[in-house]
Formats: structure tokens, sequence, C-alpha cells
């Protein structure tokens, strides 16, 4: 996550924009991704919080820190709101009223911009507050683990297979908060599919890697046809506990896409 935030944080404070319209088009989305990063921030809270980390000293301080997580990037959305709130639409007055001529139009901009400015500018400061605290939050569990390790029997450390792929724990993550397992009907043939409450895909082949490493399991007393519930075991939760595990290298890292603006535009 502490990525995520990270290439939000640069998204915001370097986004371009003319007040009205196009401010709406370019601050809108950097909204919209706040939202489903804090959305995703309290998934993984509630993952933390029933999984057989807990009883592990220290781990209330890492709950304390994903949960000032969320906050932070919550507020972020809220900063973003009120960018959006202070921008100066070009709506029609009401009748009767005369219509804004080109000096009324741009006194609303030269008003409205340091007020967008400063709420973009206290988004950007949240975000680099969830980035950071993801970094010390992995770190944090980490440490925690690492005595708990140190004294696991060695046919245990030996059984606990190969860490997940980035996928694979976005997967489990989505299945935490709920999921569904269903026979669908193609063309006459049957074709498994998997359903999370989240909204999130998950291939059928992604489902099976986790069945098969017990982190999932479902509930084989209800038909296909009508879903079978999925649940994420002890196993699960404990592999949820551990930090995500990063993509490969040869991944290109997202970035903002240049814009040119107009020369009425706002550069951050």
């Amino acid at each position: 996550m502490a990525r995520d935030f990270e290439a939000l944080k640069l998204r915001v404070h370097d986004v371009s924009y003319t007040p009205g319209t196009d401010a709406l088009r370019r601050i809108g989305p950097l909204l919209l991704q706040a939202q489903d990063l804090t959305a995703t921030a309290m998934v993984r809270l509630t993952a933390l919080d029933n999984s057989a980390y807990t009883p592990v000293a220290g781990s209330r301080a890492s709950l304390d820190l994903l949960s000032s997580v969320v906050s932070s990037s919550s507020l972020a959305g809220t900063d973003l709101a009120h960018a959006l709130l202070a921008n100066p639409y070009e709506g029609a007055q009401f009748a009767g009223y005369p219509a804004d001529d080109e000096a009324v139009r741009a006194a609303r901009h030269a008003e409205a911009i340091p007020k967008m400015s400063g709420h973009l500018n206290d988004a950007v400061h949240q975000l680099d507050l969830c980035a950071t605290g993801c970094h010390y939050l992995a770190h944090g569990i980490a440490e925690d683990l690492a005595p708990a390790q140190d004294h696991k029997p060695s046919a245990v450390q030996q059984t606990a297979g190969a860490a997940l792929s980035p996928a694979q724990y976005d997967a489990l993550t989505a299945l935490a908060v709920g999921g569904r397992l269903y026979e669908s009907s193609t063309r006459g043939l049957g074709v498994t599919r998997v359903a999370t409450q989240d909204g999130t895909r998950v291939s059928i082949a992604t489902y099976r890697a986790l069945a098969k490493r017990s982190l999932v399991i479902a509930d084989t007393g209800t038909s296909l046809f009508h879903g079978q519930k999925i649940t994420v075991t002890e196993a699960g939760q404990r592999a949820l506990a551990e930090p995500r595990p990063r993509a490969a290298l040869s991944t290109a890292v997202s970035t903002a896409p240049k814009v040119t603006v107009a020369a009425q535009g706002v550069r951050r």
C-alpha cells in the first residue's frame, strides 16, 4: 500500500488544472483513488484485527498505526473533495442576474486558486503520512513476528509454503471480506467462477491455488448454483498478517501522464 499512497501523492502534487470543468475532470479521479485506498486500508485493518497476529507482543501498536492510515487516507479524500468544493464552476446564474463577464470570471478563478491549492497541499501531506505509516507498519510486523518464527518447530516452518504472489495476496484480502464459489453455465458447459463481496476479480486459477495451500475453504454443503460461501482459514489469516509481497522488479512503475494544459491553467 505504501507504493500506492506514494504514487497518488505524486499525482496530487503534480496535478495541473484550469479552474472549472477541467479541474473537476483532473481532481475528481484523484478523489476516487483516495477513496479506493481508504477502502483497501480498511479491509487490511479488519483482516489484521481478525488474524492470529493479535496475540503477538507489539500487535496493538500495529493495529493503531494501520487505523491511523485509514484516518489519514480518509482525510486526504476529504481535502480533495474540499478542493472540488472551492472550484468555480461555470453554470448559469439564476434568471434575472447578469451573466459573468470575463473580468468576473477571472476574479472568481483568482479567488479560488489559493483555496484549491491549500486543500491539495493538505491532501499531499495526509498521503505522505499514509505512505510513511505503511512503511513503518510493514517493518513493525516483520519485527514482531521474527521471534515467533524463530521459535517455530522446523517442521512447521518447512510446511509454511512459498510466499504469496501480489495477485494471490489481493485475492485473499478480497475473500476475507466475503466471497462465494459459483457454477455458471456458458454455452452448456459448467464453468466455476468466484464472486467477491467488494467486486474484486478473482480468477478460478488463483482461488484453486489458495485452496490447495489450505488458505481458503468453500462450504461444500451448499450447491454451487446457489453459491458456496468461501472462508479464509486461520492459515490464510496468518498470510494476510504478513506485508503484501512486492511485484517483480521488471514491473513498470505507474506514473502520472504528462498533460499539456492551457496557459491559464494552474501547475502545482
